[in-house]
């Protein structure tokens, strides 16, 4: 199978990606691809039949005439400009949809689709269509998880798939309610049947039916499968280029349900190739079924065995048939397929003895191949004398069930009808096997259409309704073979019909994106560029016709079928010579779409007719034992053996159809079918011959891209706009070509106008903009990314030539400084050279070791390491003091309290003293208890405050409720006394009560099937009274042309006689004359070669000239009255052709007025039984038209006969008269150049005389057609009138019912008056009812908000895992970001930074690892969440089913709670907002505190960083102090200064040093510094922001709260004011009752007097018709008056019915009331513990705020300080270094420098090195690392969110449900207010009864008469016609 593979049991669907898209790797590698925009091109390659690519030289490819220049390696071709093709740049390498390419040229297509598939992707889009290459490898393409990528998704939203366009369909199918069709073409070896299997496979997986029954051991779905065993054995066989290729083409129309379940399937079957049942060629197989027979797994079949029972033997080469070819293939095994197959049968349900026959006729086709006749003697008959049932003969007659001697015979001597008599006629041995082939063609032919016709029945669920279907269209593409016969011309033909409605259908669905899009575009249909091939197929003297006409013809052959094609369509331009290099005998050509097909035509009319012997099939037909093949040939009329009915005529029922005229047929239908349906287009195609993976034959590819329309769609696409962009895609795409005018831009289609006419200023042909997109012209895209690629060259040559310049400017200064620093060394070697003869500065060194001054670096580095000694020691010396200080304070409390104790003196004080100690002591516990408690309240005011006024309200709340639970407890109390008192009551109206609801139920019912008959009656009513008064229009017309056929008729006959007349003198001379034709012509050619012969005898027969001069004379005469004969008939033939045309121009005019009184009188006939009868007669006048038109039929047949023997009469008397007359041309020779003039003239007339014929014949053929059609309209005629039968039955059944519902509603008025009392005791029950319903209500009211917590619960815990989701994303995001920008700074600047660089590394592997601890913290949390979907899958479900419940419940009780609801709903919205509000809060929160957490660390490095410049700013200023005191001291005299500066200048170089390595210290903390301080404030201002809001919203749920206690108060209240409304509506409806009785007895005597005026009114209406408009108005009202009685009637059961279920759940809700208040305490218990703990977490955030705004506060002033000394240390240090510059000059310094530099300079040379190796080796590995890991995040978060959408679906499934559970309360609540209103409205509905009785009576008296009246008219319109028939 192509793209699929075989998995384990239980094994993991493998991942499809790199299959679907292509990867990273061959991405970059196509980006990296060498390409030149203006120089690439592509070229045709002749060795290979593809292209390759080259560098264009010269040339112009704008001029198609242009000679071009390409250069390929080394080799330069020239070639003109049409033959070369531009490359589209890299962007579009592996291109999932080639219409998106830049430049559509062959070239391109060819090489997008073979890189595609090399790697590994074998869908590709182009256009409307996916083209599927077979991979000749298994691939997941085809597995569950692929179905689930594919699911639900549109087609952009996933990459190329077959089953994208099968979800499209099945989706476009349920969205439009369409049927849709997936067409699927291909060569052999494509693909097609596998490709066709998994678009049924998708569609049974994804729509499996809901509607299986109980009782069937198999599903629908598995059916449908099983249905591919049994076709592949009966249709499939090796071909030269696939294995299991299919042999027939089919239409599988798979239904759906509404709701897009499966429903069923049914299959139609094209073309099977019944050539391969008895030949094959050598390196082909027939039929797979044929050696599955013989196979040993058929011996377990049956007990006999399967080969036994089926006359077969074990060796497939004793068939013939079976064995020309292959009888074996490697790749099936036909013992397994055996196998499969009878598993098969039995999945779809074949009875045993349908499958035996099935097997049995299939064994008896095979071995009619081994029938060989011999020949009987010197004659030609053919026989067979050995027929036992060892030979094949006998074997086949076994397998058929039949006689061999006798089906022998029927072979060898078949009977045939001469006259009317049978009679035997001999056949050769090369005629009965052909027949013997024959028969067993079709015997398979038929087994095959029987298997799918009873597949059929069996895929189709009755008890499904099928809505619509999705249908595969399986059949083969265009084919051009090196042979090409009758079956590729007509898959061709099928083909080009295809070609025509893809083109057709794709451009129009493209020009309404145009129009949608609103671009200027003028619409063209693109489906007419194939019209002339198809119509020189379809025109009435086309190809078919031809084919046709010759078929019927018995002496037409091969010959005279090529002959008339060549002169009929010669001059056509798309019928051509044959051009074939592979077949020398083809006889023409024919231009397709796909190219030029050369054919052949042999054979082509004995396929088309495909005759069987009659013999045989009628022996099959009355003597076989097997019910199989007796079914089979039941339609065939065969030879009966008895008294046939017919006259032997038609062979075959329908007329004796040929191939092609079935094939015909069935395309119309296929075509009609795929107009009404959405297509979608599957291109299969071949890639190589040798079933290789990834291998590609261009010649093979390019030819199937031609037959198969790929490239004639891109053609089209090239002729619109088929590169489109989105305007937010465009816009970042080509922003850089303008950017100002960009920016100005106001939306994106201004931004798209400002590139296109500003910066690259393009033709406006060449672009359109839309509302969403900008179109382009093929080949402009490319352009534009050319453009584009220039503007980004001339922008990096001005950065290269910035950074060149900067680069220059820094070399150049290095080398000035280089040059300065040599005229300082000058100048310290001058110095030194002067200083060495200088006696001070040998004074100087001598006196130098002993300074202080010069030991400055001795004394800094001692310093140094104290400082640093002390700090590691001084962590001990503060434990080491606080230690002592505790022992001191001890000491010291020691000290005290003996001093106290001295001073007291005295045991007593000493108590005192003790006694006050230990108070101390406590009074200081205490005092930090109350440092702690102060803190802790100040916190809990807040909360108090809060929750002081909740409280308040909610007590108030309670106190009302429990008041209000008083009044309802004694309302209570008072109820359960009424309901005792009336328990009486109820016993004993139980039985009224019962008989008054089955009456009011029944009454319901008869007035809704009244309203409904009568609304349909009156309906019909005014549908005749249209119709009649059409009629009544048109009888004038009608009667009119009855007038003009019966002049017509007349004339016609009139002339008609004379006609027949003139025939019988015409049709003699016609014959005549066309034998004449040929006779003469031969005779020409001899006398043209006689002239010179004879004119050389001429003397010499001078005197025999003169003795026949007499005789010459007599022919001249004879040849004259011939003259005027030939001038007697042309007149004739005018006359009569003149009649012919007035004859059909009747004919047609009565056609049209007959198919018009048929159609009116359809229409009339469905209403009245009057009219049937006027059916009825219709019926029988079409019948004598028919039988009419047959006999002018019979009757033009029989004068055509009688015409043509008397032309062969005269034909013979003429060809006498000619051999005299050449006999005697030796005397003639003076006339013979009259003679020749008067022939050449006679055989104009001739011609046109032949002319006349053809013109005559082809009348004739019109003539049969429109009896055929008559046919057909009588047939729908027919069945026309039965519908009319079956619907006046109906009315009157409806009428009588309709009759009978009136008396019923009359007695049932009458009986209302008995149900007044009834009424008043259920209105006085409905009150309790009432009273218990708001009990019941308040009930349901605390389930629901219980269910509704733990539903905002479960959505709290989804929105978690959201938040925890996004942070994942987030820190997802915030990684790559970083990856990306420490990789560009790598590339950028890592070899000039190189210390920056390696802390980046140290920081990027510091987040690498913060990095992968978030993975496994989200790998961890992944998991949880899946635990957490699956415990939130099953509460869910617990809960819907609970709230199903609690829905069945609430449709009963909460009919009064609208008001609530309302309320309900807006707490529940609001409680959610602020549960998801609170959530946001707490992430927030927490995220907050990771912020607060790196913000605290990245202080305290701060921190330690500031003290440590601190330190060396101290130690810097110290020792700058020391050497300012220095310099004053040597500052004495200047000599001393100098010897102080030479001293110095060593130390100088070392603190300027120290001096820049603490300026960059410095400016990297004032960075660090700023950076946190615009991050702290940021964060500052976003907290302070959320906080206010969350305040606010807490403060707005405060308020929502309390507002919606109130309402529920006011609910409560709003409840007993209903309930004393209901106690006025009681006695309201009771004095209404009373009221009603009234009515009732003044609409009894309404009512009678109402039947009197009935007839008065009928009188009155027969006279006058002018009250129709009247009547039609009253109708109207009466059917309003109507509906609303029957709304009434069911409100008013429907009442009753709610009634008694309200009284049932009254003693129920009075039983949970009690229960129902705690539920509620509890619920408000449980807000004020959230409420408390809300405002615990926000006491927290404020307080941590705090906290970190004091943190940052004092890093801010800390920063501040620092930042201060560092400046006054800079203008020190600036100070010092200045005055130090000024004196350096001493040269030793400057060495001790240089190679110290020298030095460093080594060491970063070789630190650069390390850092670039360590760099590249743990840089791309840790990218490496990180790329995957983020692969696999991504995988992950993809779950995780189909996961989070099923969750949220089913969320919105909940809230679905609960909306219908509002509606259906509202809807409750109008039903209960209209039931008021109806009893209101009872007496006024009483009182228009007897209004609708009478008006109703009215009407139907004046149908009647109308009726009748029109039914005179009809008759006298059947009198007249008859009339007119008869003259």
């Amino acid at each position: 199978m192509p793209g699929h593979i075989k998995l384990v049991k239980g094994a993991v669907d493998p991942d499809p990606t790199e299959f679907l898209v292509p990867s990273m790797e061959v991405k970059r590698a196509d980006q990296a691809k060498v390409y030149d925009a203006k120089k690439s091109v592509w070229i045709p390659d002749e060795k290979t039949h593809g292209y390759k690519e080259g560098l264009i030289e010269s040339g112009d490819l704008e001029d198609p005439a242009s000679k071009c220049v390409v250069a390929v390696g080394h080799e330069k071709f020239t070639l003109k400009a049409a033959q070369v093709g531009k490359v589209n740049p890299p962007k579009f390498e592996k291109c999932e949809d080639m219409v998106n390419l830049t430049f559509l040229n062959d070239a391109s297509v060819f090489w997008n689709l073979k890189t595609r598939y090399q790697a590994k992707l074998i869908h590709t889009y182009s256009g409307l269509f996916v083209v599927v290459v077979n991979p000749y490898k298994r691939y997941p393409l085809y597995t569950h998880r692929v179905c689930k990528i594919y699911l639900g998704k549109r087609r952009n939203e996933a990459p190329p798939h077959l089953w994208a366009i099968a979800e499209g369909a099945y989706r476009n199918m349920l969205m439009n309610t369409k049927n849709n069709a997936m067409l699927i073409t291909g060569e052999s070896g494509a693909g097609k049947t596998e490709n066709t299997k998994k678009v049924i496979t998708y569609l049974a997986m994804v729509a499996t039916g809901a509607g299986k029954k109980v009782e069937k051991k198999v599903s629908l779905e598995d059916q449908i499968v099983a249905t591919n065993p049994i076709l592949e054995s009966y249709g499939n066989a090796k071909t030269a280029r696939n294995d299991n290729s299919s042999r027939f083409g089919k239409f599988i129309r798979i239904h759906f349900t509404q709701s897009g379940k499966l429903a069923g399937c049914d299959i139609v079957s094209y073309l099977l190739e019944k050539s391969r049942i008895t030949e094959q060629q050598s390196v082909e197989r027939s039929y797979h079924i044929f050696y599955q027979l013989l196979q040993p797994y058929g011996d377990g079949i049956c007990p006999e065995g399967l080969r036994a029972k089926c006359f077969v033997s074990n060796d497939i080469y004793d068939y013939i048939y079976v064995s020309q070819g292959k009888t074996s293939v490697a790749s099936i095994d036909d013992n397994e397929e055996l196998e499969y197959t009878e598993d098969a049968f039995g999945v779809i349900g074949f009875e045993d003895w349908e499958k035996f026959d099935c097997y049995v006729l299939t064994a008896g086709v095979m071995t009619c191949g081994g029938v060989q006749y011999i020949q009987k003697g010197r004659d030609d008959q053919a026989e067979l004398p050995d027929i036992s049932i060892e030979t094949f003969a006998g074997k086949a007659a076994a397998a058929f069930g039949v006689d061999a001697a006798a089906m022998v015979k029927a072979f060898c001597k078949p009977r045939i009808k001469v006259g009317t008599e049978w009679v035997t006629k001999g056949q050769t041995v090369e005629q009965a096997t052909g027949a013997t082939g024959g028969i067993a063609r079709a015997i398979f032919d038929r087994v095959f259409k029987w298997l799918i016709e009873k597949c059929n029945d069996t895929l189709i669920d009755a008890s499904l309704k099928k809505a619509n279907f999705c249908a595969v269209l399986d059949i083969a593409g265009f084919e051009i073979f090196e042979y090409n016969g009758f079956e590729q011309i007509s898959i061709n033909f099928v083909n080009e019909k295809l070609q025509q409605f893809f083109n057709h259908h794709m451009f129009v669905v493209e020009q309404e994106e145009y129009v949608k899009e609103g671009i200027d575009w003028v619409m063209v249909d693109f489906g007419m560029d194939l019209a002339a091939a198809i119509i020189m197929f379809e025109k009435p003297m086309g190809i078919w016709a031809i084919l046709e006409e010759e078929s019927l013809f018995p002496k037409a052959t091969d010959k005279s079928f090529e002959e008339k094609l060549k002169a009929s369509l010669g001059k056509l331009p798309v019928f051509l010579k044959p051009q074939s290099k592979t077949d020398k005998n083809a006889h023409f050509a024919i231009s397709h779409y796909a190219g030029i097909v050369s054919y052949n035509v042999t054979g082509w009319l004995e396929k088309n007719k495909d005759p069987v012997n009659d013999s045989v099939v009628e022996i099959l037909k009355s003597t076989s034992s097997v019910p199989l093949l007796v079914h089979l040939w039941r339609d065939h009329p065969g030879q009966p053996t008895t008294a046939p009915k017919d006259d032997g005529k038609k062979k075959k029922k329908g007329g004796g159809k040929t191939v092609s005229s079935y094939f015909k047929g069935q395309l119309d239908d296929l075509m009609t079918t795929l107009y009404k349906t959405e297509p979608h287009f599957i291109r299969c195609v071949v890639p190589n011959t040798h079933k290789e993976p990834g291998g590609v034959e261009s010649g093979l590819v390019m030819h199937q891209y031609q037959c198969n329309g790929v490239l004639a769609g891109i053609a089209i696409c090239r002729k619109g706009f088929p590169n489109k962009m989105l305007y937010p895609e465009f816009k970042a795409r080509y922003n850089i070509l303008a950017a100002k005018l960009v920016a100005k831009a106001k939306n994106d289609k201004a931004a798209a106008s400002a590139v296109l006419d500003g910066a690259v200023k393009m033709e406006k042909d060449k672009f359109r903009l839309g509302h969403t997109k900008v179109f382009f012209r093929a080949g402009i895209l490319g352009y534009m990314e050319e453009f584009r690629e220039d503007k980004i060259g001339s922008v990096l040559s001005w950065l290269q030539a910035g950074a060149r310049g900067k680069a220059s400017r820094m070399q150049f200064k290095k080398l000035q400084d280089q040059k300065l620093a040599l005229y300082a060394c000058q100048r310290a070697i001058r110095s030194s050279m002067m200083a060495k003869t200088w006696l001070w500065m040998q004074i100087w060194l001598a006196i130098k070791p002993n300074l202080k001054c010069t030991q400055f670096g001795k004394f800094k580095k001692e310093y140094e390491d104290k400082i640093a000694l002390a700090e590691a020691n001084i962590d001990g010396a503060l434990d080491a003091r606080s230690k002592v200080q505790a022992v001191y304070d001890g000491l010291a409390g020691q000290k005290n309290e003996l001093s106290l104790a001295l001073k007291s003196g005295g045991s007593a004080v000493q108590d005192i003293i003790d006694k006050t100690t230990r108070i101390e002591g406590q009074a200081a516990d205490v005092q930090g208890e109350l440092a702690g408690v102060v803190n802790r309240i100040k916190g809990e005011k807040a909360q108090k405050v809060a929750l002081e006024g909740q409280i308040g309200k909610i007590n108030a709340t309670v106190a009302q409720l429990e008041g209000e639970v008083g009044v309802q407890e004694g309302v209570l109390a008072s109820a359960e006394q009424d309901r005792a008192d009336k328990d009486d009551q109820i016993k004993t109206l139980k039985d009224e009560i019962a008989h008054q609801s089955d009456m009011i139920t029944k009454l319901g019912k008869e007035k809704r099937s009244v309203g409904d008959g009568r609304q349909k009656t009156e309906e019909d009513i005014q549908a005749a009274e249209d119709k009649c008064n059409h009629l009544s229009r048109v009888k004038g017309k009608l009667e009119q042309a009855l007038d003009e056929s019966e002049d017509a008729l007349e004339r016609e006959k009139k002339v008609k006689g004379d006609v027949e007349k003139a025939k019988r003198k015409i049709e003699g001379d016609l014959k005549l004359t066309q034998e004449a034709v040929s006779d003469l012509e031969r005779v020409k050619a001899e006398l043209s070669g006689t002239v010179a012969r004879k004119e050389k005898e001429g003397s010499a027969l001078g005197a025999k000239i003169d003795d026949e001069a007499t005789l010459a004379s007599k022919y001249s005469k004879q040849a004259k009255e011939l003259l005027a004969r030939l001038e007697e008939l042309d007149e004739e033939l005018v006359i009569e052709r003149g009649a012919r045309a007035k004859a059909e121009k009747s004919r047609t005019m009565l056609k049209k007025d007959i198919e018009d009184i048929a159609s009116r009188l359809e229409e009339a006939g469905s209403n009245t039984s009057t009219q049937v009868e006027l059916n009825k007669k219709r019926e029988a006048e079409l019948a004598r038209i028919k039988a009419e038109l047959e006999e002018l039929n019979i009757a033009q047949e029989g004068t055509c006969a009688a015409l043509r023997m008397k032309h062969n009469n005269t034909m013979g008397d003429l060809g006498e008269q000619i051999d005299n007359l050449n006999s005697n041309k030796v005397k003639s020779e003076k006339d013979k150049a009259g003679l020749e003039l008067d022939l050449r003239d006679a055989r104009l007339d001739l011609e046109d005389a032949v002319k006349g014929k053809a013109e005559l014949d082809k009348t004739g053929k019109l003539l049969q057609g429109s009896i055929v059609d008559s046919n057909t309209r009588l047939d729908e005629m027919a069945r026309a009138l039965n519908e009319a039968e079956s619907t006046k039955k109906r009315l009157q059944v409806e009428n009588q019912d309709l009759n009978r519902q009136i008396e019923e509603l009359e007695a049932a008025i009458a009986n209302m008056n008995k149900g007044k009392i009834s009424v008043t005791t259920q209105l006085e029950d409905t009150k309790a009812l009432a009273d218990a319903e708001a009990k019941d209500r308040a009930a349901l009211l605390t389930k629901f908000k219980m269910m509704s917590t733990d539903l905002e619960n479960l959505r709290e815990k989804l929105e978690n895992e959201a938040m925890r989701k996004s942070d994942a994303l987030k820190a997802l995001s915030k990684a790559q970001a970083e990856i990306q920008l420490w990789k560009s700074r790598y590339e950028t600047e890592g070899m000039g930074r190189i210390e920056e660089l390696e802390g980046a590394r140290a920081k990027l592997q510091a987040k690498i690892v913060e990095n992968e601890e978030l993975v496994d913290v989200l790998q961890t949390k992944v998991a949880n969440a899946e635990k957490s979907k699956g415990r939130l899958g099953t509460d869910l479900d617990d809960i819907s089913m609970e709230y199903e419940r609690v829905h069945a419940a609430a449709l009963i009780t909460e009919k009064r709670a609208k008001n609530f609801d309302k309320v309900l709903g807006e707490w529940l919205s609001k409680a959610s907002d602020v549960t998801a509000e609170v959530a946001a809060s707490q992430d927030e929160g927490r995220n907050y505190s990771s912020e607060l957490f790196r913000l605290k660390a990245a202080q305290d490095e701060a921190v330690e960083q500031l003290d440590i410049v601190k330190r060396e700013n101290k130690n810097l200023a110290d020792e700058i102090k020391d050497l300012l005191d220095q310099l004053g001291e040597g500052g004495r005299s200047i000599h001393d200064l100098d010897k102080q500066r030479r001293r110095l200048e060593q130390e100088k170089e070392e603190l300027q040093a120290a001096l820049e390595e603490a300026e960059a210290t410095l400016e990297m903390e004032e960075n660090k510094v700023l950076r946190a301080q615009l991050e702290l404030a940021q964060v500052r201002q976003e907290i302070d922001r959320r906080v206010a809001e969350k305040e606010d919203e807490f403060n707005n749920t405060r308020k929502n709260h309390a507002r919606a206690m109130d309402s529920l108060g006011a609910s409560i209240e709003t409840e007993q004011r209903a309930k004393g409304e209901g106690l006025r509506v009681k006695k309201q409806l009771e004095g209404e009752i009373n009221e009603l009785e009234i009515g009732l007895d003044h609409a009894n005597k309404a009512n009678s007097e109402g039947l009197k005026s009935i007839k008065r009114y009928q009188g009155q209406l027969r006279e006058t018709i002018q009250l129709f408009e009247d009547e039609a108005r009253a109708r109207a009202q009466i059917s309003e008056q109507v509906g609303i009685s029957e709304r009434k009637a069911a409100a008013l059961s429907g009442e009753v019915e709610e009634s008694k279920a309200l009284l049932d759940g009254a003693s129920r809700a009075q039983r949970q009331l009690q229960g129902d208040i705690a539920d509620s305490r509890g619920a408000v218990n449980n807000m004020q513990t959230i409420n408390g703990r809300d405002m615990t977490s926000k006491r927290q955030l404020e307080s941590s705020i705090h906290t970190m705004q004091a943190e940052v506060d004092g890093m801010l002033l800390a920063a501040k300080n620092a930042e201060e000394k560092s400046k006054k240390a800079m203008v020190d240090a600036a100070r010092l270094a200045d005055e130090l510059r000024a004196e350096q000059d001493h040269a030793t310094s400057l060495a001790a420098a240089r190679n110290s530099l020298s030095n460093q300079l080594g060491e970063l040379e070789g630190r650069l090195a390390d850092a670039e190796n360590a760099a590249l080796k743990g840089g791309k590995a840790s990218m490496a690392k990180m790329e995957m890991k983020i692969r696999e995040l991504e995988a992950e978060l993809a779950s995780t969110q189909s996961r989070t959408g099923e969750a949220a679906k089913a969320l919105q499934r909940g809230e679905r449900k609960a909306k219908e559970l509002a509606f259906a309360q509202g809807e409750d609540r109008k039903n209960q207010d209209k039931m008021s209103d109806l009893a209101a409205k009872l007496q006024g509905k009483i009182k228009t009864y007897k209004q609708q009785i009478e008006e109703a009576e009215e009407i139907a008296a004046l149908n009647l008469a109308k009726f009748r009246k029109a039914q005179q008219d009809l008759e006298e319109t059947e009198e007249r016609a008859k009339l007119a028939m008869v003259l």
